[in-house]
């Protein structure tokens, strides 16, 4: 072919004259499946068991430097298994308490939710989360064996301490948020509570996304010999969520910057005030 065109006679009549497809004539073998790909995706994937390809993929090119296309990718992720499956989605029976609209400034609603996992040696813990739905903070990462209502009510009156209370509280309808002792706690408080409807987590979905990350980037990498290892891991993994990790909501900045854009005031200028 490369004759002929020297000839005065192109590539492209070369191939009309004798009926071949000039895709073969660039074609390259490629090298087989790289071994180091395959266990990086999946050990990737294994860090980020919530994570679909699309966003494995981003992190293996642009973070990373692997040199792979999409459909390669995707070929590899389909052999590893690796694909994650949507969860059943359950009935729901009946409906309780109005849906409510988003927020427009902070301290404004809080979302909770419980999470659970096991220590090294078999036994149950409980995480209680806490977030602000406007400025997207981790307001807490309370972890212990039992968390009653009680410890909720504990927990509600640090964060107060340093930002007060909100208007809105966001939960589902477990037996920690539904007590008399809680619903007294609200009233006193002139807190309003905000039961979701069952079956239906994506009415609490701050929550929700925030607990899928704490499961990624916190619990599904570390086994925890005891409670104390696991208070401390998560002590640490909150102040780095909201100092260093940037989020999509908040254009991209970190929890922390937004609120220093707010200029939140301080309980002491609250007070002053």
């Amino acid at each position: 072919m490369r004759a002929l065109e020297g000839r005065g006679i192109s590539i492209v009549r070369a191939c009309q004259l004798a009926g071949y497809n000039r895709s073969n004539l660039y074609y390259r073998r490629k090298h087989g499946d790289d071994p180091a790909l395959k266990a990086r995706l999946h050990e990737l994937a294994q860090e980020r068991p919530r994570w679909g390809w699309r966003r494995l993929f981003i992190i293996l090119r642009r973070r990373e430097g692997y040199d792979v296309g999409e459909t390669r990718f995707l070929r590899l992720y389909r052999q590893l298994q690796l694909q994650v499956w949507p969860r059943k989605k359950r009935k729901v029976n009946y409906v309780r308490g109005a849906l409510i609209t988003s927020v427009a400034a902070p301290n404004e609603r809080w979302s909770l939710d419980f999470m659970h996992d096991r220590l090294a040696n078999g036994r149950q813990f409980r995480a209680l989360t806490v977030s602000d739905d406007f400025t997207k903070e981790c307001l807490a990462l309370e972890i212990a064996h039992s968390l009653g209502s009680a410890d909720v009510i504990r927990v509600f009156e640090a964060i107060a301490f340093e930002r007060g209370l909100p208007k809105t509280i966001r939960f589902d309808n477990g037996s920690e948020f539904t007590s008399h002792k809680m619903l007294r706690w609200s009233a006193e408080h002139r807190v309003e509570l905000h039961f979701i409807q069952p079956g239906k987590p994506t009415q609490n979905a701050n929550a929700e996304s925030l607990n899928g990350r704490i499961r990624d980037e916190l619990l599904n990498l570390h086994s925890f010999t005891n409670i104390f290892d696991a208070r401390d891991a998560a002590q640490t993994w909150r102040h780095d969520f909201n100092e260093n990790r940037p989020h999509s909501a908040l254009g991209y900045q970190t929890p922390k910057e937004f609120v220093e854009r707010l200029e939140i005031n301080t309980p002491s200028q609250l007070s002053a005030a």
